[in-house]
């Protein structure tokens, strides 16, 4: 018995810790660890020694209560019962034992009849009515449960460690039960004794409500509910139903689902069904003259989403009592009309002396499906008496083939001081179109309308804007570009043809002149010049200007990366390691805007200054892009160290193992709509004449919203020969990404739009593979060699046929038989809109369209050999232990495999048990002995 007391407190520390790792999913019925007097249990008096009660302190000094005895023969039995436990209704209830039991070698009275176990039984009874005499102590009326031997052993001298066995009982049918051990010549002591039933939580699935479920059987029905505005579809609802296991884990899906209600829709992760927001609150006005701010608080109501935004609408009320009508053109709005994120809007240009009726609306994603338009509070204000000067006189002075010199009186009322004139010009023959507008600002009563279409007639205003504001617009006068009919003999022509030529001759010269010198100092590929040094001299065309053209680095990252003072940032914890230092996760509070999360990526100390020039021409690019599935750059620091890049923090990591992390569980639709995002990004970056080079799901961001964002720009030029990354050297020099890169650009280096164009098909396999790796294990060597081979990727299970034909088309050994990423977007949008089309999927059996199209060796028993060698083969080695421990052990014990018997493997999700259940039919294997099935 010494021995007991001088290993019980050196337990206790190691007991709590278990203690503390129980599942949440249990319902604890009795814990002697959490008793604080004594437990009082019944013991068979008429043998000796009995069981002692003993009281002791933990590591914490609580007192605690242990059972011990310790038998100098095995000749007799000696009993242990508990207190009455409650079931809870529950079938079956589990024990878990700590004990530790002392080697019968190590003991110094050592007998033949010495045991290293003990047994535990159970007896149900509806009442309280045992006695020291009732039941009898023997085995029947007593259930056994099972006999308990002991792991761990204590001797002298050696580790301390006790035993912990939890054992199932059941099944149950009674109101409680009493827990009886025996001990027959063992010498041991009973530390904690546990009763726990397993339950299934409660849980929210596909917009049902389970209520916490405890199982009475093998499988438990529970009966859900919708969640809020939600409801069963169709004219015979039923109540969604779920199965709870035995082991209290839900089974499977909702037999039956819900549907948001008109009006509503499902949040991400289908857990509630969200509605429009309720209208702003409080709108203030304040009325300056002709111009007007108005501010606003939040809605009480945001729809529970994260998308809100707001709008103004303008109506004019010229009658005291008439009727209203929208404000129209005249009126101006900044930030803008529509999308407001922040609750302020200026609004300038109204009349004055006129009374106006302002409405602001509250909307988010689900708004548009609200059958009752979006919630708004209506305010009204008058504008100042001030009546603004109005300008006439609008004349031409020259016209050109692309330009109009215009000018007109100045307005002689001396009492109004002329702050700046506007001018809007609008194309005729197109109306209202788009665009066919514009607007300009000068403080002189002479302009040069420039970059105007020749021999095309224009209507221009002016106005003139006062400290009473804007005034109206005087009446449109329609002037005419050259060639015209009056002017066609004009000397002023010639003069201005001569001109232009001479403008256009020295322009040439110059831009060759740049063009030289920048080659010499940094193209040193001239094959890759269609993604550096593009400056096209478009209408309004932004185009991606290469940092490395500029003589000073730092001066492309001051014109494009914003600087931000470190005392604004927070970083929180490192998330990952970049090629330059570590990547960390961070908040940014800029003074006047909400705080946000941001990735920082930092630059580690001791670099060079290539290494910093490098790290900081990724900011000068990203600095150039603006478009919303394209990594948003926040800003810069340098001004302090450690150098970092700001952007936007993407919650969902990196595409390629989102999408293996969550194998199966997004439709063919959320997969499109992914893709769909890298395409619309890409279309914006090839429209800026910037190529890509290493576009890969890796290099896709996704954000908590499912929203794609590429990124991982001006470091794939960088690629070290230590990346994880498969690369290859060409004949040129350099690493590039074999299994992504198109063919001309392996052999070429020839990097354009379209080779960015193969890349994406290979991302479109990725996604639909859910991150599958490209080519699988073959080497880069052969990845080359099958694809001069004309050899291309088989679409992925389950991948509709239009969209692996899209795969295909991008393919194309010819590049300029590749879509562009307009023509990609302009596809999938299709699809989008046509939903069905997704579900036509490639027909069993119909083999490839072309010979090379699938050169894998097919899955077979005898190529698989083991149940491990399958499990591999199929991505599902995460299995191996579970399979094996079923007792499959051979490759023909698949053979009648269920959706029931993976759920007993513990294999819950769908995507899973499509793809081990398909890969299993499409083994064909023949059961040998056909009576051997395992249950």
């Amino acid at each position: 018995m010494e021995l007991f007391s001088r290993n019980v407190a050196a337990l206790w520390m190691i007991l709590l810790e278990f203690l503390l790792e129980t599942a949440a999913d249990e319902e604890v019925l009795m814990n002697t660890k959490m008793e604080t007097s004594d437990l009082k249990w019944t013991t068979n008096s008429r043998s000796k020694p009995e069981w002692e009660e003993i009281s002791g302190l933990d590591e914490e000094n609580n007192s605690v209560r242990t059972y011990q005895i310790c038998q100098a023969d095995g000749s007799s039995s000696h009993w242990l019962r508990s207190k009455l436990i409650e079931r809870q209704e529950a079938s079956q209830v589990y024990v878990e034992l700590l004990f530790t039991m002392i080697e019968c070698s190590s003991r110094i009275t050592h007998h033949r009849s010495c045991k290293e176990t003990f047994n535990l039984y159970y007896y149900q009874s509806d009442t309280d009515d045992a006695t020291a005499t009732h039941p009898a102590w023997m085995e029947n009326p007593y259930t056994k449960v099972d006999t308990v031997a002991a792991d761990f052993l204590l001797r002298k001298g050696g580790e301390k460690k006790f035993n912990v066995k939890t054992l199932r009982l059941g099944p149950l049918t009674k109101r409680g039960f009493y827990l009886a051990f025996q001990a027959q010549g063992a010498c041991m002591a009973l530390l904690s004794v546990r009763v726990f039933l397993k339950k299934c939580p409660a849980l929210t699935c596909s917009l049902s409500v389970f209520p916490e479920t405890v199982p009475r059987s093998l499988v438990q029905e529970a009966v859900g509910q919708c969640v809020a505005n939600a409801e069963q579809p169709g004219p015979n609802p039923r109540s969604p139903k779920m199965f709870c296991g035995e082991d209290g884990q839900w089974v499977d899906q909702p037999t039956t689902t819900c549907t948001c209600l008109p009006g509503f829709e499902a949040s991400h992760g289908e857990l509630e069904c969200r509605g429009p927001p309720s209208s702003p609150r409080s709108p203030v006005p304040q009325v300056n003259d002709t111009s007007l701010t108005l501010e606003w608080s939040e809605p009480l109501d945001s729809g529970g989403r994260s998308d809100l935004t707001y709008s103004v609408e303008c109506r004019m009320c010229p009658a005291p009592r008439g009727p209203c009508a929208p404000c129209g053109d005249g009126v101006n709005y900044r930030p803008s009309q529509t999308g407001i994120q922040g609750r302020r809007a200026s609004i300038w240009g109204l009349r004055p002396h006129t009374t106006y009726s302002f409405t602001v609306m509250a909307l988010n994603g689900v708004s548009p499906l609200s059958q009752q338009g979006p919630a708004g509070e209506t305010i009204n204000i008058t504008t100042s008496p001030n009546v603004p000067v109005l300008v006439s006189g609008l004349r031409k002075i020259t016209a050109t083939e692309s330009s109009l010199t215009l000018h007109w009186n100045t307005p002689t009322q001396s009492h109004y001081r002329i702050l700046q004139y506007q001018l809007r010009y609008c194309e005729k023959e197109r109306g209202s179109e788009e665009n066919a507008c514009h607007y300009m600002e000068s403080n002189i009563n002479e302009v040069v309308l420039s970059d105007l279409r020749r021999a095309t007639q224009y209507e221009v205003q002016v106005r003139a804007r006062t400290l009473a504001g804007y005034g109206s617009f005087s009446q449109a006068v329609v002037f005419r570009t050259l060639p015209d009919e009056d002017d066609s003999s004009s000397p002023l022509l010639v003069t201005g043809i001569l001109i232009a030529m001479g403008m256009l001759l020295l322009i040439i010269v110059i831009a060759a002149a740049i063009y030289c010198i920048r080659k010499q100092s940094h193209f040193k590929d001239a094959e890759t010049s269609d993604k550096n040094g593009q400056y096209l001299m478009g209408h309004g065309v932004k185009v991606y200007i290469d940092p490395f053209t500029y003589e000073d680095p730092n001066e492309a990252v001051r014109e494009f990366a914003k600087e931000i003072d470190v005392s604004c940032v927070k970083i929180e914890e490192v998330i990952g390691a970049g090629e330059f230092g570590e990547v960390c996760r961070g908040r940014l509070r800029i003074p006047g805007k909400k705080e946000n999360y941001v990735a920082i990526k930092t630059l580690k100390g001791g670099y060079t200054d290539k290494q910093r020039r490098d790290f900081l021409s990724e900011a000068s690019i990203m600095g150039q892009f603006q478009h919303p599935n394209i990594i948003h750059m926040e800003g810069i620091i340098t001004a302090s160290c450690p150098v970092m890049i700001l952007t936007e923090f993407m919650e969902n990591g990196a595409l390629d193992s989102f999408l293996r992390l969550n194998d199966g569980q997004f439709t063919p639709i959320q997969l499109v709509g992914m893709l769909r995002g890298i395409a619309s990004g890409m279309k914006y970056l090839s429209e800026m004449s910037y190529v890509h080079r290493d576009l890969a799901a890796r290099n896709i961001l996704v954000n908590s919203n499912l929203v794609c964002k590429v990124s991982d720009f001006g470091l794939s030029r960088f690629l070290q020969e230590n990346s994880s990354d498969p690369t290859y050297t060409s004949s040129l020099g350099g690493k590039i990404p074999i299994r992504w890169t198109a063919p001309e650009a392996i052999a070429f280096r020839k990097f354009t739009s379209a080779s960015d164009v193969w890349s994406y098909g290979i991302v479109m396999w990725e996604v639909m593979s859910f991150g599958e790796r490209p080519y699988w294990d073959m080497s880069n060597q052969d990845v080359i060699n099958a694809i001069e081979q004309d050899y291309r990727l088989p679409p992925p299970p389950d991948c509709p046929t239009h969209l692996h034909q899209l795969m295909l088309d991008c393919w194309q050994k010819e590049r300029t038989a590749r879509p562009r990423f307009s023509n990609i977007v302009s596809a999938l949008d299709k699809l989008i809109r046509n939903p069905a089309s997704l579900k036509i999927t490639a027909q069993e059996g119909a083999g490839p369209s072309h010979p090379l199209l699938d050169q894998r060796s097919p899955l077979t028993p005898a190529s698989c050999g083991t149940v491990a060698d399958w499990l591999r083969a199929i991505k599902m080695e995460r299995y191996e232990e579970s399979f094996l421990q079923a007792g499959y052990t051979s490759m023909q014990l698949l053979a009648h495999i269920t959706t029931e018997d993976l759920l007993r493997l513990g294999i819950t999700l769908a995507g899973h048990q499509k793809k081990i259940l398909s890969s299993i039919e499409a083994l064909g294997i023949q059961n040998q002995t056909p009576g051997n099935v395992l249950y």
